[in-house]
């Protein structure tokens, strides 16, 4: 009812826990086959008489005595906290539900996100050095970059790319950690110690890491009115508390000089547009005419174009000669300068010309550091909310934003389905309305541990946690069952719903421990988080450990009271029935059966 929900989730996050909700699905089928079948054989034959135990380990015999010697002290003392709960009912479920209340306010302390961010003893750093620098002053510039880098003894290498498809006056370059058990210090730790190291370093511009979470385009006709609306977004989100790595798409234009054709000119030598553009570029940017094959088996690019002294300055192309239709008196035909068709004027053209849906667009890119990657974006979302833009631009929240919505909207699809489901199974085999509700309280009550373990273990609520809290929908239920279903039992045995409260609390103690100790055992290595990437998980066994001992521990009390509250109802509602129109009577196929339950 819980997991099948999970694995059929939109989105993202859908992609992440497909394999997952159906894994446990059948796994839980599988284990209810083996809990009909081989539990029962097993626990028939491998039988354990108490005077017997651990006679070739007496050590061990000893200590589980005094183990059940600490199990029936907490039967003592629940014993005496039921009958307290069960006199102060109001009190219990009052005290329950603002607790519950309470623990809401714990969410804006514990901060969101859409990953946790991870140590993979990965670092990637992108530097941009000015517009129309060469190859070789960013090669300098990133010489003196791995100079600072030396500094860290956490770096065991470092693999750089100078000249990358974004051009020349770009560079990456990556980094490889040593282990985690042999530095102290964090890779988040040691990505805002790069930051500072590298801050004083002139003539470049530096991106720690990459898929930044906070994305934000503005989109609209004119790309002059965009870079002034982009600039001034980008003041007001630089103010954001935790913003970091604040870049813009548009960046400074390259230097370019425009070829602008006399076209009366031109059309009397015959001269196109075309024609000057297919002479103009293999004679600057060059053109591949062969290829030769050398000694050592290379096949190498013959390139043949300017030498470099002759494409330098704007003369220099004007002086480039072109052929015309006109025939020169050695009938061949007449030669022509660029500078006697053409004016060359000296401007600027866009890095990358960036759309989407149709229409021009910027962007503003920027990582979290110091604080959660959810609670910025946050910020920067109500920056974007009240922002006024003129008419026929908008903004288009992509990136971490835009999936942390989308996923938080599936999984709470997800968790809204897992609840009907449960209520429709409980209500079917409990035949009651009612009963459902006092065991599904227990759902709710599972929040307070989560968001208190998420709290004290400096945790985010995140895709994993969310999932974790889903998780819980399939586990805490089972302690109310038990007791409701034991109580129910009692009842039908004639005892009085004090009595039958009572002995359900007592003699379903004992599993409800020892399955939630089991859970906690469980998901403790998970929880942990050890091993590199194992932060990336850890929020999901955080989050189960701690709703599944709130839960337990709120089920074992406010349970009993809410059942007692719901079969005092059920009493009064079938007193009336029967004051109105008599009692029920039963039939079967064998006739009457006398008055019916409720």
């Amino acid at each position: 009812a819980v997991f099948v929900p999970i694995a059929f989730m939109s989105g993202i996050i859908g992609r992440f826990f497909f394999q997952f909700g159906v894994t446990v699905a059948v796994a839980v089928m599988v284990s209810l086959f083996v809990s009909f079948t081989l539990d029962p054989m097993l626990s028939a034959i491998w039988h354990d008489p108490p005077g017997t135990r651990f006679k070739r380990m007496p050590w061990l015999g000893r200590f589980l005595d005094r183990v059940e010697m600490g199990i029936e002290w907490v039967h003592r003392i629940y014993g005496d906290i039921l009958v307290w709960a069960l006199a102060h009912r109001k009190t219990v479920l009052s005290g329950s539900l603002l607790a519950l209340i309470a623990s809401f306010a714990l969410v804006p302390l514990i901060g969101t996100e859409f990953v946790p961010k991870s140590d993979q003893s990965q670092i990637t750093l992108r530097l941009n050095t000015a517009v129309g620098s060469s190859l070789e002053y960013t090669d300098s510039k990133v010489q003196q970059v791995e100079g600072v880098l030396k500094q860290f003894p956490e770096i065991a290498f470092a693999m750089t790319t100078i000249g990358t498809d974004e051009g020349r006056n770009y560079a990456r370059v990556n980094l490889k950690l040593v282990d985690r058990n042999q530095r102290a210090r964090s890779q988040e730790q040691l990505e805002k110690a790069i930051r500072k190291v590298l801050e004083p370093v002139a003539g470049i511009e530096l991106t720690v890491g990459f898929n930044r979470p906070i994305f934000v385009n503005i989109l609209g006709p004119d790309p002059e009115t965009l870079n002034g609306l982009i600039n001034d977004f980008k003041k007001r989100v630089a103010k954001v508390p935790g913003i970091t790595d604040l870049e813009l798409s548009e960046k400074t234009p390259n230097p370019a000089l425009s070829v602008r054709l006399n076209n009366d000119a031109a059309a009397e030598l015959g001269i196109t547009v075309q024609q000057v553009g297919s002479t103009l570029r293999p004679l600057l940017n060059g053109d591949t005419v062969s290829y030769w094959l050398a000694q050592d088996g290379q096949n190498y690019e013959v390139n043949v174009r300017l030498p470099k002294d002759r494409r330098q300055l704007s003369t220099d192309l004007s002086s480039l000669y072109l052929t015309t239709n006109k025939i020169g008196p050695n009938g061949v035909p007449r030669m022509v300068p660029l500078r006697q068709v053409a004016e060359i004027v000296e401007t600027t053209s866009p890095q990358t010309i960036r759309r989407e849906e149709l229409q021009r667009r910027v962007t503003l890119f920027a990582n979290a550091q110091g604080r959660p990657a959810g609670d910025v974006g946050s910020d920067v979302n109500a920056i974007v909310k009240d922002f006024v833009l003129p008419p026929g631009y908008r903004f288009s929240v992509r990136g971490q934003q835009e999936q942390m919505q989308d996923s938080f909207k599936a999984a709470m699809a997800a968790l809204g389905l897992a609840v009907i489901f449960i209520y429709l199974i409980l209500a079917s085999q409990f035949a009651s309305y009612l009963q459902p509700v006092a065991i599904m309280v227990s759902l709710p009550l599972s929040l307070i541990g989560v968001f208190v373990a998420l709290l004290l273990t400096g945790t985010t609520l995140n895709i994993f946690s969310m999932i974790g809290f889903i998780m819980l929908m399939g586990l805490v239920t089972k302690n109310a069952i038990l007791l409701v279903d034991f109580a129910n039992r009692a009842r039908r045995g004639g005892a009085s719903l004090q009595d039958s409260m009572l002995q359900a609390g007592q003699v379903r103690l004992r599993p409800i421990l020892m399955t939630t100790a089991a859970m906690i055992g469980g998901m403790l290595p998970l929880a942990l988080g050890v091993g590199e990437g194992g932060e990336t998980q850890a929020p999901m066994g955080r989050a189960i450990i701690g709703g599944v001992i709130t839960s337990t521990l709120l089920t074992l009390v406010v349970v009993p009271v809410l059942y007692s509250y719901l079969d005092g109802w059920s009493e009064w509602r079938r007193a009336r029935r029967e004051a109105k129109h008599g009692p029920r009577v039963a039939t079967t196929a064998h006739g009457f059966s006398g008055p019916a339950g409720d």
